[in-house]
């Protein structure tokens, strides 16, 4: 029996996208749409391209499903609609959101924030990855002063329908070795340079000053020509694969995920199902994946988390290993979970 043809656009390959690639093969037969849209001045071009490719393909698929709002998602979503196609639209956080301050959110630039409308307007459905990008807001910036973000509160007239579609982990791969051992005193993140602020490098780098006897590790990033000092507890492990980022998942003891705004938090997940301790922001879905398991810092205050860290020190663990944490993700988070939802909601 022949497979459903769908067509997959996406702007980038993250593992939680490969992982969707991986089962959506398993049901559809794939045509992947992709362009490097990081390099901004050339896209115009490839939305030139991509239209023509669309043309040449419309007619021989059944849907379309697009990852992140963006230039990518507006002429497949325009021409799904002509054409009378089902398209639908994965949005992930930065597609939903709007944060001048920390120059982050494809919202806060008024043509990419036209785009997007345009595209979630044309689609036949979203789905978001979190409740928290639909509407929502919170402190964690800036105590008594609520940033608001979502789809729904940019776009307060759209009318849409929208499914709500968690990221999913597969607990075989992420998983710790009983032959590796935590650290207790060690503290992992991982976020790009862009992210340095939003994800709160900053508030890490402090932190390693105010505890010289902890290690601190920052994968996805290299360290700072401007970083002033030889910090001996901290190292920038740079942009590794995700089998380097699994070995030290398992052997940290604490992983931060101090966002500003997270649209869902995978590499949070990936590290509670490696058995680490998660500390994170009261921030968008952030509190929720973490639930009883870890530590939720309420605003973004050094002094704040120097004293929520102390804490944590403090307390009596006979295990480094953190077995809530990992069985929250599995029960909650799992891949079989996102592919059997996302089957359901997809048409064919």
């Amino acid at each position: 029996m022949r497979k459903p043809k769908l067509l997959l656009v996406t702007p980038s390959f993250q593992t939680f996208i490969l992982q969707d690639i991986n089962f959506l093969s398993k049901k559809y037969d794939l045509i992947i749409d992709s362009y490097n849209w990081k390099r901004k001045e050339l896209a115009p071009i490839f939305m030139v391209i991509q239209f023509f490719n669309l043309l040449v393909n419309i007619g021989h698929v059944n849907l379309i499903l697009v990852h992140f709002g963006g230039y990518w998602s507006f002429f497949p979503s325009l021409l799904g609609k002509l054409f009378q196609k089902p398209v639908y639209i994965i949005l992930h956080g930065t597609d939903c959101a709007s944060i001048p301050e920390l120059n982050y959110g494809s919202l806060r630039i008024p043509l990419l924030k036209w785009f997007c409308g345009k595209s979630y307007e044309w689609a036949t459905g979203l789905f978001p990855v979190s409740e928290s990008l639909v509407n929502s807001g919170n402190d964690f910036f800036s105590k008594g002063n609520i940033i608001n973000n979502g789809f729904l509160y940019h776009f307060p007239e759209l009318r849409k329908d929208y499914s709500i579609i968690h990221n999913g982990f597969d607990p075989e791969y992420w998983n710790a070795d009983e032959i590796i051992e935590k650290s207790p005193r060690s503290f992992l993140a991982v976020l790009s340079s862009e992210q340095y602020m939003l994800k709160g490098g900053d508030l890490i780098l402090e932190l390693a000053k105010r505890f010289p006897d902890c290690n601190f590790k920052i994968a996805g990033m290299s360290k700072p020509e401007t970083l002033n000092g030889n910090m001996k507890n901290v190292k920038f492990l740079g942009k590794i694969n995700a089998e380097m980022i699994r070995n030290e998942y398992r052997v940290a003891s604490f992983y931060f995920q101090l966002s500003v705004f997270e649209g869902f938090g995978c590499a949070l997940c990936e590290a509670m199902l490696c058995g680490c301790t998660p500390i994170g922001s009261k921030a968008n879905i952030i509190p929720e994946i973490i639930g009883e398991t870890g530590y939720v810092l309420d605003h973004r205050d050094i002094n704040l988390l120097e004293k929520l860290i102390r804490k944590i020190l403090e307390t009596p663990v006979q295990d480094t290993f953190n077995r809530k944490a990992r069985e929250r993700i599995k029960q909650k988070y799992s891949l079989q979970s996102r592919q059997d939802l996302l089957f359901t909601k997809l048409p064919y």
